[in-house]
């Protein structure tokens, strides 16, 4: 055979190899399109991404978003502006509205390609198709996959209108930098909702579908520029603008935004938008409460409308009363500053450190930590167990290892003797250090840090004054146990008690660590009579939908302390103010507090309440119990030094503009009325009067959700009720202007 011959004959089974599988293919293709189709279609996924969810102040004013890399913005048909569906369709589909699906010149051409590589290499796609991978199938690139997609194609143009699979295209596709549709995409790379891109802005979006890593416009200006003429081109082309149009927006270049402004009409893409830094102990804070109470996947997806309990007056004025307080100062001294609305258990403000975005910061010392026994340390040892040791217990940490409370522990002992019968007015000796009974090695001996003694002094009188060596003659009387269950009662989530083995009478003292959220919320207590909500950042959420997730506008308080303990409790701290060592957190109005100072002055606090507001504030190094020495010409830093200062700033502030409340006037105790009554019923029925935080002002909604959700789905919500059973929410403590309902 000479060489001619073998040519061709080579070339004839190269023409079979290639064109005979093409044929049999085109005939399957066409026999499968011909055939009836199916009557439903499988159901879609749903769309790729997460939601913005939306965080804001007891106002409505948004203050942070928590979101994933992946977003997805839902938008509405009618956001979607023509100019971009018209780039969308140039630049990908252009006989989009006259095939029925697929373009089998289109397929038949990327075969071609396919079949000669030996694997998928060309699209050939229409914009149905394209929605039909991200809908329905996978993106394994195999022929079975292209033939399935194909067919469903064809069975979706049949079924659904055009304008529908097309939005359903748009709101799905990806378009790089984690957005997910055109509405994410809008507000990824612009800043703005859909519905406002431009000509220009437009053709950029489209030009991102094909490659969107390779023509990202802030890693790839110069690509994304060219590729944004070449839509441009083919819109002019095609016909969808005017060539006036076209020259005015090819002259729109890419140009990427932030400091500087550009000097000529330009196409501005936005670098990513800042993650938010108002207010961030706070937002911090309700994120770590809501990731531990719904999940990650509904905060960081879930498109949630969250309205904290956050006042940003109260926030400032704490901001102020902090940073005045450190200034001249350096780190790692740091301060915390929590304040708790005690009838709601709204937390209003909180500051966590000096800043939350310093080198190594973001640590949030107004939250504790869950510390837990010594893995050696027997279950039958131990008497009282932590509440944040209860998997259900919502315990909100923060990084902070918890600080001792020293003395502003006492009022925990106290509320534990008046529960067994020991009066305010017993006489106790009050000498100016005491041994404990029974004790042996080099811990039995206390002292006074916070005020000198010497003979006797009555229970109320060694309160005022903090004598620690009463108070160790009191613990070493009711035991350890019943001053733990009654702070946990209050709301100290890390009080535990295993004695003797690990704790002993110093128990009274204050060295179990807490938190300042914790003793700002057990505080308040003190100021309900005794009834107690628990903490929290939250007033209410909804979800992507508009339903109430969580509505805590009409908790119901449970009673956790015999009124006339919580009463007679905050009569003896007001003596703290007017008499006793915290003098220098007196406001000129009625108020009740403790200072507390840890062993060798490592850690200094003042906890104080009025009916409106219970606030707590601790000064320490942030490394460790360092001794705080010669700080702002304070020789020895004690609570009622720099924290009882700083409380004073602060709650002048914060209530200057509502008239001064009355604590209730308590029942006198006898030895019997506190013994004969059942002190903890969590599940008592209730009922409150609300305190005259302000006589003149009526109830008030809260925040931009309305009246609480108290029906069911479609039902018109009623107004907040005006009794003063539990359920009532007091008035705001603030003057705050309510911004009313948010279009949610």
């Amino acid at each position: 055979m000479d060489n001619r011959v073998l040519a061709r004959f080579t070339a004839l089974i190269l023409v079979l190899a290639v064109f005979t599988p093409v044929a049999v293919a085109a005939v399957s293709l066409s026999s499968l399109f011909s055939l009836p189709l199916p009557d439903d279609l499988p159901d879609p996924r749903p769309p790729e991404g997460s939601q913005i969810s939306r965080i804001y102040d007891v106002n409505g004013e948004e203050i942070g978003q928590f979101r994933e890399f992946e977003l997805n913005t839902p938008v509405k048909m009618e956001d979607i502006p023509e100019v971009l569906k018209q780039a969308v369709i140039a630049a990908e589909d252009r006989n989009y509205y006259s095939h029925d699906g697929i373009d089998l010149r289109g397929i038949a051409r990327a075969l071609v390609a396919d079949l000669r590589g030996g694997k998928i290499t060309q699209g050939g796609s229409t914009i149905t198709q394209q929605y039909v991978k991200n809908a329905y199938t996978t993106n394994e690139r195999t022929f079975g996959r292209k033939a399935r997609e194909a067919i469903l194609a064809s069975q979706l143009d049949s079924k659904a209108d055009k304008e529908k699979i097309l939005f359903n295209y748009l709101s799905s596709i990806y378009l790089g930098e984690g957005a997910y549709g055109v509405g994410a995409a809008a507000e990824t790379y612009f800043r703005k909702p859909v519905s406002e891109l431009s000509l220009s802005e437009s053709a950029l979006l489209a030009g991102l579908i094909p490659s969107p890593s390779r023509y990202e416009p802030r890693a790839n200006p110069g690509a994304a520029e060219s590729k944004r003429v070449l839509v441009l081109d083919q819109m002019r082309s095609q016909g969808y603008i005017t060539e006036a149009e076209h020259v005015a927006a090819k002259r729109e270049r890419v140009f990427r935004g932030g400091d500087l402004e550009p000097q000529r009409p330009a196409t501005v893409v936005f670098p990513p938008a800042p993650a938010f830094t108002k207010y961030p102990y706070f937002v911090d804070y309700a994120r770590r409460y809501l990731e531990r109470t719904l999940g990650r996947d509904m905060v960081y997806r879930g498109g949630l409308k969250v309205q904290t309990t956050l006042d940003p007056k109260l926030q400032a004025d704490a901001e102020k009363a902090v940073t005045d307080s450190l200034s001249g100062t350096l780190a790692p001294l740091e301060m915390a500053l929590v304040s708790v609305e005690p009838e709601t258990g709204f937390v209003k403000a909180m500051v966590g450190g000096r800043d939350f975005n310093a080198p190594q910061g973001q640590v949030n010392l107004a939250l504790g930590k869950c510390q837990r026994p010594r893995s050696d340390l027997p279950d039958d040892k131990i008497d009282v167990e932590a509440t944040c040791w209860d998997a259900d217990y919502v315990t909100v940490e923060g990084g902070g290892s918890g600080r001792q409370p020293g003395s502003s522990w006492k009022p925990f002992v106290l509320a534990a003797a008046f529960a067994e019968g020991i009066l305010d007015t017993r006489v106790y000796r009050a000498p100016s250090e005491y041994r404990f009974k029974d004790c042996k090695g080099d811990q039995c001996v206390v002292e006074n840090f916070e005020g000198t003694a010497g003979g006797s002094a009555t229970l109320r009188k060694s309160t005022e004054n903090s004598y620690n060596t009463v108070y160790a003659q009191v613990i070493e009387e009711i035991g350890e146990p019943a001053v733990a269950e009654m702070a946990s009662k209050l709301g100290i989530s890390s009080a535990w008690v295993a004695s003797p083995e690990v704790h002993g009478p110093s128990y009274a003292l204050g060295v179990q660590e807490v938190s300042p959220l914790d003793m700002a919320s057990a505080y308040g207590v003190f100021a309900t009579g005794g009834r107690r909500l628990e903490p929290t950042p939250i007033v209410a959420i909804k979800d992507s939908a508009g339903e109430f997730v969580v509505d805590n506008r009409k908790r119901k308080p449970r009673r956790v302390v015999a009124e006339i303990i919580a009463d007679n409790v905050t009569d003896v701290l007001k003596g703290v103010i007017t008499a006793g060592t915290g003098r220098a957190a007196d406001i000129g109005r009625p108020a009740a507090g403790k200072t507390g100072t840890s062993q060798e002055f490592a850690n200094a606090w003042f906890v104080g309440f009025t009916p409106q507001l219970s606030t707590s504030v601790w000064i320490g190094d942030k490394t460790g119990n360092v001794p705080l020495m010669n700080i702002k010409g304070v020789e020895r830093v004690t609570g009622g030094s720099i924290p009882a200062a700083t409380w004073k700033a602060f709650m002048s502030e914060a209530l200057k503009d509502l008239a001064p409340a009355e604590f209730r006037t308590p029942l006198s105790l006898t030895s019997t009325s506190t013994t004969t009554t059942t002190i903890f019923d969590p599940n008592a029925t209730t009922t409150t009067t609300t305190l005259p935080l302000d006589p003149n002002a009526p109830p008030t909604t809260i925040g931009p959700f309305g009246p609480p959700s108290t029906s069911v789905p479609g039902e018109t919500i009623p107004p907040l009720s005006t009794s003063t059973t539990s359920t009532t929410i007091p008035p705001t403590t603030t003057t705050t202007r309510q911004r009313g309902l948010l279009p949610f």
